[in-house]
């Protein structure tokens, strides 16, 4: 024990007559050392990878981040930069790269990854005897300070391409409704590929007749889309003793739906039927109810944002 003790009293004096340094200087190097460690931390913070104060996965979702993430947004913009897709407004038309596809489970097919409460109204196929139906269609709804989404056949689209340019001025969002309108789930897998290749492009792609099982979401994937079905089906294309819908059935199939069909809701209908003249009295029906839809805020890229910028 006194060896040990010996060894420690050795020990204690060579830290003992270790030469100190000053005081001042001292408290300079702990406060450049505390400052690097904020600065270094502060570049590498991403709120949107961190849970709400509190949260128990906050510390371990938090420490998880990568050093250098590419940040586009501007500073302080709280979750700036962190999506790839461009916000609506920022630059239509510049060169863009698909979003990847969110997570089954996580991106809700049926409502397009609508989250704002509102509800999105969608216009399928082609106006086939008059072309031009859209763009008055989008000229109607923007005059209103409304944003639809229009799922256009990629073969008709192709002959017509100002349409699609027009009703993105018009801050319309523009989807890929395949190529010439054949059922995906029934086509061998070259052919499924050349259907969503070829279509209207962007990023969201609503299957003709809904129809998309798993490898179809897969392909769709694999070409950076994004599967966008309804919550509201109004029937518009459906005909009684050879006469199609009217305008007050379809407006009555979007007012009678239910609230979880409201809310994040999606509405769908075509654009060679009555739909488009349904439309004011679906917008005033949904608004008496308490409902609003999705705003037009400007004109917007071939890139659809998730979640919704409603």
């Amino acid at each position: 024990m006194s060896g040990y003790r010996e060894v420690l009293r050795r020990g204690c004096g060579r830290h003992r007559r270790r030469r100190r340094a000053p005081l001042k200087t001292a408290l300079t190097v702990s406060v450049l050392l505390a400052c690097s460690a904020f600065m270094a931390n502060a570049v590498n913070d991403d709120p949107a990878e961190c849970g709400p104060p509190g949260d128990p996965a906050n510390s371990l979702g938090c420490q998880g981040r990568a050093v250098g993430k590419r940040v586009d947004g501007p500073a302080g913009k709280a979750g700036g930069g962190t999506d790839e897709v461009p916000h609506d407004g920022d630059g239509a038309g510049a060169a863009t790269r698909p979003r990847t596809p969110e997570a089954e489970g996580v991106y809700d097919r049926e409502r397009c990854g609508n989250t704002s409460g509102r509800v999105l109204l969608t216009l399928d196929d082609w106006p086939y005897n008059d072309p031009e139906r859209s763009v008055r269609v989008g000229a109607q709804l923007q005059a209103q300070g409304v944003r639809a989404a229009f799922f256009l056949i990629g073969k008709f689209a192709a002959q017509y391409p100002q349409i699609t340019t027009t009703l993105r001025q018009q801050g319309h969002w523009v989807g890929n409704h395949s190529y010439t309108h054949r059922k995906l789930t029934a086509l061998d897998d070259d052919v499924l590929t050349d259907e969503i290749r070829l279509g209207a492009g962007g990023n969201m792609l609503r299957p003709p007749y809904g129809a998309a099982d798993e490898r179809e979401r897969d392909v769709a994937a694999e070409l950076g889309y994004r599967i966008c079905n309804w919550t509201i089906d109004t029937h518009d294309w459906e005909k009684t003793d050879g006469r199609p819908r009217s305008v007050e059935d379809i407006r009555a199939s979007v007012r009678d739906a239910t609230p979880d069909e409201k809310h994040n809701g999606v509405v769908l209908g075509h654009l060679f039927s009555n739909f488009p003249d349904a439309l004011p009295g679906i917008i005033s029906d949904l608004q008496s109810q308490g409902y609003q839809v999705c705003r037009n805020k400007g004109p917007v890229t071939d890139q659809v944002p998730y979640p919704l910028d409603c």
